[in-house]
């Protein structure tokens, strides 16, 4: 894609959506011996979400994992919309657009793995992180310079913001 034709887009971006693990995390789960598991979160994630808010732009999560610690991460954050155990990602982007009255032009999405591929491949800008085990199977229109749990979320964001009216 094109600088230009990424400028476009980027001024018709309503949604930005995001999977979790392996772009917001390093995509490692931490186990303790009795079962709990942690994950680790970029703090250069977080303020991207009230950055993409202030421009007026939505949020969604949605990520496979059954997991209550992205529900408390998206809560502090005040994202409203976020699907977990979500096994049919494409079909919650579309959800997500009819119910904002938007198209899938109108969203910018990032993922690192197979399940992401579907959304990936049908909305306006999609990306992924370079730490990405997928990017010999998906071209993106942008591949962040910095790995999924190091910011890449934000790195993607502020591309997107940088060229928005």
């Amino acid at each position: 894609m094109s600088k230009q034709v990424f400028i476009d887009k980027a001024n018709n971006i309503k949604l930005i959506a995001t999977d979790i693990d392996g772009v917001w995390t390093d995509a490692r789960m931490y186990y303790t011996e009795n079962g709990e598991y942690m994950k680790s979160f970029s703090t250069y994630d977080g303020m991207a979400t009230g950055l993409i808010k202030e421009r007026n732009i939505e949020i969604a999560i949605l990520t496979s994992e059954n997991s209550k610690i992205v529900t408390a991460r998206a809560k502090k954050l005040g994202i409203k919309f976020v699907y977990i155990d979500e096994k049919e990602k494409l079909l919650r982007i579309k959800y997500l657009c009819n119910r904002l009255n938007i198209n899938l032009n109108q969203v910018a999405y990032i993922g690192d793995d197979i399940n992401d591929l579907e959304v990936l491949n049908e909305v306006g800008i999609s990306a992924m992180p370079c730490s990405s085990p997928i990017l010999e199977q998906f071209n993106p229109d942008y591949i962040t310079k910095r790995k999924g749990g190091d910011g890449s979320f934000r790195e993607f964001a502020d591309l997107i913001l940088k060229y928005r009216k």
